[in-house]
């Protein structure tokens, strides 16, 4: 049963080397500052609306032009 042991000590390595590199990853992200993450979620948040309205807007549009063509 040596084959089994080689594979769990594999998979444990291939974990913890994956964990290491996720965290060598994260220390190089540059964070935004609370403003910059405020600024971009208003953004967010106007696109979000204005895609809404546009989309509700279509699909009004859609409704009555298939209601008239079928009657």
């Amino acid at each position: 049963m040596p084959n089994t042991k080689k594979k769990t000590e594999k998979k444990t390595n291939a974990i913890t080397k994956w964990w290491r590199e996720t965290i060598g990853e994260l220390r190089k992200v540059t964070w935004p500052t609370p403003m910059e993450a405020w600024k971009l979620t208003k953004i967010v948040v106007v696109v979000m609306i204005a895609m809404s309205v546009i989309l509700g807007i279509l699909d009004f549009a859609f409704t009555r032009v298939i209601s008239w063509v079928l009657s």
